[in-house]
């Protein structure tokens, strides 16, 4: 929504193309702006710099591959929520990673780290189809960021090795980790009662994790949570996993 209540499209832009009361937009945009919401000078849009901040923009001019807008206010973002998860996610066969990346962006996931687990099926050794799965991913949370209304657009990393992932998962205040083996722990007992900001989650593969990768989690200080009585698949989890997360400590319910 823009400052008067007008639904306005909106757009991420690079931040360095701000400046100055003015902002260009470049790239695949463009046309979308031009050919098919049919824009004309004087209209106004909502440009993000997707860092979280907001731009409601007029149109000044049209010219070759670019859009010349003026600014006419910007505000903070409030379509973050207040928690970081960072989802780190095995692998899944076919185009479920498509579909992971898409919902979770839009519960309000961080960051995505993709992983290789024991037990992931899906091969991920030829560097070109690594680079053309992650621009793909990349693409997909580009565009469910844009249709969401996000401040930011999550970024999603190059695909990592669990140890590593691990690894990158040291800065968050509390590592949980979904394992169908735990009779015990929930989400909510793992978190209730903590001022928490950065949550790492980890999801298994189809496979779910093998007892080695269990052991060096928990020797790493992950909390392994059960989501209760029944085996969630890979491409559920997740989902299910960040939307307790934001009802408990985020910006849901």
């Amino acid at each position: 929504m823009g400052s008067h209540g007008v639904k306005m499209s909106k757009f991420f832009v690079n931040a360095g193309n701000i400046g100055d009361g003015a902002i260009s937009i470049t790239g695949e945009d463009v046309n979308h702006i031009k050919n098919v919401l049919r824009l004309k000078t004087g209209d106004k849009l909502l440009l993000c710099d997707g860092r979280g901040t907001d731009y409601e923009v007029v149109v000044e001019e049209f010219a070759h591959g670019l859009i010349r807008t003026s600014i006419v206010a910007s505000y903070a973002g409030t379509t973050e929520p207040p928690i970081e998860v960072t989802l780190f996610q095995g692998i899944p066969k076919l185009d479920k990673m498509d579909y992971i990346v898409q919902k979770c962006v839009e519960l309000g996931v961080g960051k995505i780290v993709p992983v290789i687990n024991d037990r992931t099926v899906v091969r991920m050794d030829a560097g070109a189809d690594v680079l053309k799965k992650v621009s793909r991913w990349r693409k997909i949370a580009a565009e469910a960021a844009k249709q969401c209304n996000r401040g930011i657009i999550p970024g999603v990393e190059q695909p990592q090795g669990f140890k590593e992932a691990l690894r990158l998962a040291g800065d968050a205040e509390i590592g949980i980790i979904l394992y169908e083996n735990e009779k015990e722990n929930g989400i909510r007992s793992c978190i209730s009662g903590r001022e928490i900001k950065k949550i790492a989650l980890f999801i298994g593969p189809e496979g779910g994790y093998s007892e080695n990768e269990i052991k060096n989690a928990v020797s790493s200080g992950m909390k392994t949570v059960k989501l209760g009585p029944r085996i969630l698949r890979t491409e559920t989890a997740g989902i299910a996993a960040i939307s307790i997360l934001m009802y408990e400590k985020g910006d849901a319910g």
